[in-house]
């Protein structure tokens, strides 16, 4: 493991401590490639995934667009996915990624999605 997936790691164990989803407000969290980008709606009393969302699904693979709108159209996906089920307030978890770029456009198009946090 090299210096900087460490830190991450570091980061993303420290967040994590402060934050947990449950069944009514389910963990948002992203993990970021350097192709695709993956989101899932995680609750962690029961340790299950309630929905999940990414960049390899059909629909968004044929849109030939950036990175970074790819990963908005993830957010609006996941949004959708979980209004479907009734969630509409959720925890983010950037997964020790900057709050820029990827991560930030998946958030806002969950949140232009419907979802609040």
């Amino acid at each position: 493991m090299n210096a900087k997936s460490s830190a991450r790691e570091k980061i993303r164990y420290r967040i994590r401590k402060k934050i947990s989803g449950s069944s009514t407000k389910p963990r948002l969290s992203v993990f970021r490639s350097n192709l695709d980008i993956y989101v899932q709606l995680i609750n962690d009393e029961n340790g299950s995934t309630l929905a999940s969302a990414s960049s390899k699904e059909k629909d968004i693979v044929a849109q030939k667009v950036s990175k970074v709108e790819k990963s908005k159209l993830v957010g609006a996906a996941v949004a959708r996915k979980a209004g479907e089920l009734g969630i509409k307030t959720v925890v983010f978890d950037r997964g020790g990624y900057i709050y820029h770029g990827r991560v930030k456009a998946v958030a806002e198009g969950a949140r232009e999605g419907g979802l609040e946090f």
